[in-house]
This record gives C-alpha cells, structure tokens and sequence, in this order.
C-alpha cells in the first residue's frame, strides 16, 4: 500500500511547479518528431473515440490529439497542474491506480511520462486499472526513459519539490503489462534530442487491449 503521505508529497510538489513545468515543458512536441509521429498514430487508430491522456499534466500531449481530430479527456493527480490545461479540454483529477472514469471508457490511453511516478510494487496494479478503462480492441501509448536509476529532485527551477523519477528497462515495464492483462505490440527506443529535453533514453510501448 501507498502512504498517502507519498501520494501528497507528489502532488504538492506538481501544484508547486506547475506554472513553471506548463511554460518549460508545454511546447516541447514542437521539437518531437518521433512522439508527434506516435501520437498520430493514436489519434488515427482510436477512429473517433474518446483517448484518455494518463498523468496529463498540462494537457499538451491531450491538446496534440485533439488538434489531429481526436476527442480526448486529461486525467493528473494534481489540479494545479490540469489548471494549466488549455481552456474547453476536457480534465479530470484522478489517481492512475483508481481512474475516475468507466469500464472501457476509451479507445485508446497515452501514459507519457506518467509511469515514472509509480511507487515500486504497484506497477502491475496501476497498468490493469488502465486496462480496465480501455474498451476490448483498444490500445495503450506508453513513453519512459530508459535505465535502473532513480533520480529525485529536491528543486525544480528553484522551485522545492520531493519528487522521484523512476527509469525503466525493458524487460520489466513488458513484463509488468503482460502481467496485466495487455499485449506488447511494439517498442521503440531514441535518444533524446539535444537542447529540446532531459537528456535520457526514451522508451515507448504500445501494448493491445
């Protein structure tokens, strides 16, 4: 079980930072083609269903899809950040691991850089409870970086935060939708791209309901 002390720490800190994270990170696609290009994809495959965007934060990657047409609803933990959502998106407050929305409420579901935040030992959970809300013949959109490390940040452009990044390999985060309930369908791996984010590895996965 999670402390909920854990649960507020994060989100505390993403309500601290949001404003900051919004105008840091909120045009960063503009310089993804790789993640553009994956997010169309979605936007294609979900034939006009609704797309849940899991962690959304400031609802930049919702905001993508539905330029490209697609109807889309944003899901974070934390309201300051889904107060930086562009005006008339769809959001929503919620816990990936106890998602506010119906059984096979959507199409598809994107997690980019959400999965990060999962508390070790909840992984499994957490992805089921995904599952749960993608209808039969829906697909999932998952983006991590790639590694075994944990990097924790004390400060976010100088703001106080307690949170941790986690770093996925391969091999877990497959096994760990598997044990879910998903299919892996395909995995994709890049470097980062210079000057436009971290730089780290990054790993997407797109997995079948």
């Amino acid at each position: 079980m999670v402390s909920g002390d854990l649960l507020s720490r994060l989100r505390a800190s993403y309500d601290r930072v949001a404003v900051e994270y919004a105008a840091h990170v909120g045009g960063e696609l503009a310089g993804k083609p790789a993640d553009r290009r994956l997010l169309d994809g979605l936007a294609a495959r979900a034939g006009g269903g609704l797309i849940g965007d899991i962690g959304c934060g400031p609802a930049h990657v919702a905001a993508h899809l539905a330029g490209r047409g697609a109807r889309v609803v944003g899901v974070d933990l934390s309201p300051g950040m889904l107060a930086q959502a562009p005006p008339g998106l769809p959001v929503v407050a919620g816990d990936v691991r106890a998602l506010p929305l119906a059984n096979g409420a959507l199409a598809a579901a994107v997690a980019f850089y959400s999965l990060i935040h999962l508390p070790p030992g909840t992984e499994v959970a957490a992805m089921a409870e995904i599952r749960r809300v993608v209808a039969p013949g829906g697909v999932l959109l998952a983006a991590v970086h790639v590694g075994t490390e944990v990097r924790h940040l004390d400060q976010w452009w100088g703001v106080p935060v307690s949170v941790d990044f986690r770093f996925f390999e391969v091999g877990e985060l497959t096994c760990w939708l598997a044990a879910a309930g998903w299919t892996v369908r395909d995995v994709l791996e890049r470097d980062a791209y210079p000057g436009v984010e971290v730089e780290t590895r990054r790993m997407y996965v797109t997995a079948g309901r």
